[in-house]
C-alpha cells in the first residue's frame, strides 16, 4: 500500500502513516526499511499493514516539511557570532539553561575582572564555526532534536 508519514518522533522512534485507503497506521523505526536520513515527515511511502501497523516501509520521495520547530542553522551561527556571548543562540535552538549561563557569565562576570566573558566569547566564536562547518542534517540532529547544549 501507498501512503505518506504525518509525523514521525525520533525520540520515541514511532510515527503515523495515512494510507491511500484513507486509513491511519501507528509504525515504529524497525518498521523502516532502507536508507532513511533526514526528516521522515511528509515522506512518500510504500508500506505493509499486519495487525493494524505498518511494517516494511519503503522511503519512495521525501519532501520536507518546514515545522516551526525547524532552526537554520545559518541564524544561529549569527546570533552565536554577534550577540553570541549574551547566550542569544542558545535560546534561538532552545537550550535554556545553557543560554541562562551564557547570559549571566557575559553580563554579571565583568565584575571578576572580564575572564567570564571573554570565555563565554570564545565559546560563542567555536560555535558560530562549528555550525556552519556542520551539514544541515548533523545540526537538526544534534542541536534540535537533540540535547547537545555545548559545541
Amino acid at each position: 500500500m501507498r501512503g505518506k508519514i504525518l509525523n514521525f518522533d525520533d525520540y520515541a522512534g514511532s510515527g503515523l502513516i495515512s494510507g491511500d485507503d484513507g486509513g491511519r497506521y501507528t509504525f515504529t523505526r524497525g518498521g523502516l526499511m532502507g536508507e532513511t536520513s533526514g526528516t521522515l515527515a511528509g515522506s512518500d511511502v510504500d508500506f505493509e499493514v499486519v495487525d493494524g501497523v505498518a511494517t516494511n516501509i519503503y522511503v519512495t520521495s521525501t519532501q520536507r516539511i518546514a515545522s516551526s520547530s525547524d532552526k537554520n542553522k545559518i541564524v544561529a551561527a549569527l546570533l552565536a557570532l554577534f550577540v553570541g556571548w549574551l547566550g542569544i543562540h542558545k535560546f534561538y535552538l532552545g537550550k535554556t539553561t545553557a543560554g541562562v549561563i551564557m547570559l549571566l557569565c557575559g553580563t554579571i562576570g565583568w565584575v571578576l575582572i572580564a575572564i567570564p566573558p571573554m570565555i563565554i566569547g570564545l565559546i560563542a566564536f567555536i560555535e558560530f564555526i562549528i555550525y556552519l562547518v556542520k551539514s544541515d542534517e548533523d545540526f537538526h540532529r544534534d542541536y534540535v532534536v537533540g540535547d547537545k547544549s555545548w559545541f
